[in-house]
């Protein structure tokens, strides 16, 4: 590859990597939060959880194509980890712990990403991914006696956070903890996604066949994103465990791995804030809706999806943003008028 062309190519690369002002905005208001809601620190909480587990889904749907309906298995396992060296003292530093139960889940991830990979169709995939996650509820069922079956861990106590931060009542070291996690494994997907390794991603997720010609090794970048997926799930998994001194049979479900992808409908693929985004959403109007409706409320979730899917996520997109267009315009207009009347005698 030429020099020149070679310089062109990481140019790209540093200037998509260049944070914006609306990034800096989003975690700035984030960390606002802490100081705005001290009564909901619980649901934020779930929010910077589910939206790890949501970009975890998004490095392997949105950048590689691989479609999953399973993706619960490797939160659970790691839910479980984190539950079981919490609960009989093995590893009972929180960070340590959660470190080992992303690890657990990077380690199932590789070992499960060839029989997926084996699978070419979406619907082979689908299948295979649905079938680990189930094969794994039951094992975790069956083996009651270790994991506390139905009834889930009982008497897990979380240490303090690195022996300093307890976790308190009110959820308030829990939201920041869950924060840190997910700002600082955001980072590191961030500069995945716009490396070399990213554009190849995508480069197979628009067309494998002509990725394999060019000299991508398809299979190994698929196994890798596979495999740095389901670490993030497992640590999104051990979050939630330590967050809420639980672990049960339902963070394997079918539900957890279905409302992924209602989240990643709303927010969008392909853009790591797309996955962030949609777990504040879904959250907020599951909160919301619960309250006004506890009985309908997937109804209207439902309702708001059809119409997302109806109208068109660019289209709402476009109709939000004229107002704040039209006041850009107007300053903009005012500015260039009075700019040229100091000009004029």
């Amino acid at each position: 590859m030429p020099w020149r062309e070679r310089t062109g190519i990481a140019a790209s690369l540093h200037d998509l990597s260049r944070w914006r002002w609306g990034e800096m905005l989003f975690w700035t208001l984030a960390l606002i939060a802490i100081l705005l809601f001290p009564n909901r620190y619980l649901i934020l909480t779930e929010i910077a959880w589910l939206a790890l587990f949501v970009l975890s889904l998004d490095l392997i749907l949105g950048y590689a194509g691989i479609v999953s309906l399973g993706h619960a298995a490797f939160f659970g396992v790691g839910a479980y980890t984190a539950g079981l060296l919490a609960l009989h003292h093995i590893v009972d530093e929180p960070v340590l712990g959660l470190l080992v139960a992303g690890l657990a889940a990077l380690a199932l991830g590789f070992v499960t990403s060839f029989l997926v990979m084996r699978g070419a169709a979406d619907l082979t995939r689908l299948m295979v991914t649905l079938g680990i996650a189930l094969l794994l509820r039951e094992l975790a069922n069956r083996f009651s006696n270790i994991t506390g079956g139905f009834d889930g861990l009982q008497g897990i106590v979380m240490q303090p956070v690195l022996g300093q931060f307890e976790f308190d009542l009110f959820g308030k070291t829990s939201f920041i903890y869950c924060l840190v996690v997910l700002f600082v494994l955001f980072l590191l997907a961030r500069r995945i996604v716009h490396s070399p390794f990213g554009l190849s991603l995508r480069a197979i997720r628009n067309n494998p066949l002509r990725a394999a010609a060019i000299g991508i090794p398809v299979r190994r970048r698929l196994v890798a994103i596979y495999t740095i997926a389901a670490f993030y799930a497992g640590v999104a998994g051990a979050l939630s465990t330590q967050s809420t001194a639980l672990a049960s049979l339902d963070v394997f479900s079918f539900d957890r791995s279905a409302d992924l992808l209602l989240v990643l409908v709303i927010g969008g693929t392909g853009y790591l804030y797309g996955g962030l985004i949609g777990a504040v959403a879904f959250k907020l109007l599951q909160d919301v809706l619960a309250s006004w409706t506890p009985q309908y409320w997937q109804f209207w979730i439902g309702l708001i999806l059809i119409v997302l899917v109806l109208v068109g996520r660019e289209r709402l997109q476009r109709w939000i943003m004229w107002g704040p267009e039209q006041i850009r315009r107007l300053s903009g207009k005012r500015g260039t008028a009075a700019a040229a009347g100091e000009d004029s005698p």
